[in-house]
This record gives structure tokens, sequence and C-alpha cells, in this order.
């Protein structure tokens, strides 16, 4: 189980850190790197065209401003890429947002909150998990976890007012 979490700039390297800690927790391995859709194009649209024989099966792209780098990498690839909008100064994420959802027709890219790391990283697992049966039922734990977590929250908040 392999995913790819590429960023268009070390800067967006704390947006990251939780996608790699859900992707670690479920155990997915993930390679990591930083390539430009501006800067770097042939090496995003390369990386992109060879990912799935290198051994990946998701791709996360992962950029701010003008926000084109999941695109770039979805236009290279039949592998499913996940966009994950970083938070800027001059917009607080909405210029990432619009364009990462505003994809041309036959380029689709999923794409999850502003700043929502764990979200991405938890999206490649669901995604995994269609391939990987042992994933599918780490998923399932885990939201039974999440159920549990909120009725005991529900409860303690019952007792206090």
């Amino acid at each position: 189980m392999k995913a790819a979490v590429v960023m268009g700039s070390k800067s967006d390297f704390e947006v990251v850190k939780p996608c790699l800690a859900a992707l670690t927790k479920f155990g997915v391995q993930a390679e990591v790197r930083v390539i430009s859709a501006h800067r770097t194009p042939e090496q995003a649209h390369a990386f992109a065209a060879n990912a799935q024989q290198n051994g990946i099966e998701v791709l996360i792209g992962v950029a701010g401003k003008a926000a084109h780098l999941a695109g770039v990498l979805a236009a290279s690839t039949v592998l499913p890429v996940i966009a994950l909008p970083v938070q800027t100064s001059m917009m607080g994420g909405l210029d990432s947002l619009l364009s990462m959802v505003q994809m041309p027709s036959g380029i689709p890219v999923a794409t999850v909150g502003v700043n929502a790391g764990e979200n991405a990283g938890l999206l490649a697992v669901q995604i995994l998990s269609l391939k990987y049966p042992a994933l599918a039922e780490k998923m399932k734990a885990y939201k039974e976890e999440m159920r549990c977590k909120i009725e005991k929250d529900d409860a303690e908040l019952q007792k206090q007012i």
C-alpha cells in the first residue's frame, strides 16, 4: 500500500504532517516529494506518469495560491488524485480551494478542505481500502472508535447540564 504526497513547496510540509500521520496510522507507505506544477512541470508530469509503475496507488497533491499541482498530476495518470489546498495569506485558502475544485471535464480530482491534511490521508486510506480488505477493517474500527468517543462525550456533557 503506497501513496505519494507531492507538495508544490517545502513550506506546505506543516499541512502535510497530519496527512502523513493518518497514512502511517493505517500502515500506508508514503513517498513525499516537493515538485512544483509551475517551476518543475516536466518533473510533475514524469512523476505522475511513472507513479503506477513505481508502486504508487493514490496521489495527494498539496499546494496553495494558484494550486494547479493536483490537476497537473491527474492529467498525467489514471490513478486517483486527491487535492489538499493550503491556506494562504491572500485569501485564506479560498484561492487554493477554487484552483483545485474547478477542474476541466475529464480530469477529476477529489478535493478535501483547506489545510485538511488528516482528511486527505484518510481519503487515501478509504480509496486503498477498495483493494485491501484488511485496511477496510482498520477503517471500520477507526470509525467505531470515533463513534464511541462522541457517545462518551455526549454522556459526560449530559451529566454536566
